[in-house]
């Protein structure tokens, strides 16, 4: 029996942590810095996730603080 892959959670830029507000271009972008190669993957839409998502619980950091 084959093993199966670990499946990457589809990621969603609005809840990622490196998706944040650009005050100069006045728009959300994503801060994670790709190279050419990630990048073109990436728009090509050849990967089905993007690797480096990760959740943003705003809540998790409140709790760091109490």
């Amino acid at each position: 029996m084959k093993p199966t892959p670990k499946k990457q959670p589809v990621s969603n830029c609005e809840s990622c942590e490196f998706y944040d507000y650009d005050e100069y271009d006045e728009c959300y972008c994503c801060t994670m810095r790709l190279d050419e190669d990630e990048m073109i993957r990436f728009l090509g839409r050849e990967t089905a996730s993007c690797p480096y998502y990760r959740y943003y619980d705003e809540y998790k950091s409140v709790h760091k603080q109490i």
